[in-house]
């Protein structure tokens, strides 16, 4: 796949951290998100768990994995894994036609979904990783990134190793600031190099001349606030 670095720098009406952003955490952690779950992901999320059932591999997550290619390079950097990548759009998943590794497995579901089925079936993900996700980057548009969901809490619970990665340094930013009270881990923010580019996007990044961020929390576990909000 060619890549051309032509993409622009994120522009965006905010210039740090949105000043709602705790306030909006806070009122999320004190009422369950109880949105019924759609039968085409609850299909989607057993054959998943059936299909890792019968891999011996620990689990590795891609979120948003968009047409895969993260997701097979995480597979072939973890051939002792089982890596699988989820995204809601059948045309993206579609477009990859290089033949996937036997330790992976694209699945086509609503994450908003697939991550609440996963914290409920008590799911041991080693890694998980959010890459390059749509940053929203209009001050309204606070609700739409994934910090500033209600589907916040369940994304924190999965994984004893999560990674974000943007090239917009405030989505990074306001992703740390809203883990902190959620895990005990500790959360990281950096600017980095990658030796091997795990997304058409990030490669794009790069070559256009963007600083790449990532937040990682490792050594993840639930603090009191997110065992507060899981015991409603």
């Amino acid at each position: 796949m060619t890549v051309k670095g032509s993409s622009r720098q994120i522009t965006s009406n905010q210039t740090g951290n949105h000043p709602d952003l705790m306030e909006k955490l806070q009122r999320h952690l004190q009422s369950p998100f109880i949105r019924p779950f759609q039968d085409f992901n609850r299909h989607a999320f057993v054959a998943a768990e059936k299909a890792w059932q019968q891999h011996s591999g620990k689990l590795i997550l891609d979120t948003g994995c968009g047409t895969g290619v993260s997701t097979i390079n995480l597979a072939k950097q973890n051939p002792e894994h089982f890596v699988m990548g989820v995204d809601q759009s059948a045309d993206r998943l579609e477009r990859e036609k290089e033949q996937l590794p036997e330790n992976m497995l694209l699945v086509r579901a609503d994450l908003i979904d697939f991550w609440r089925l996963a914290v409920q079936a008590n799911w041991d993900v080693e890694q998980h990783y959010l890459l390059y996700p749509n940053p929203w980057p209009k001050k309204k548009h606070l609700p739409r990134r994934w910090h500033g969901h209600a589907v916040l809490p369940y994304i924190i619970s999965l994984g004893s190793t999560i990674e974000c990665r943007s090239n917009w340094p405030v989505y990074i930013e306001e992703f740390a600031q809203s883990v902190q009270s959620l895990t005990t881990g500790q959360v990281s923010i950096e600017t980095f190099q990658p030796e091997i580019f795990l997304t058409p996007f990030e490669k794009k990044y790069q070559q256009s001349g963007h600083d790449l961020w990532r937040c990682r929390i490792e050594n993840n576990q639930a603090s009191q606030n997110l065992i507060n909000y899981f015991n409603l």
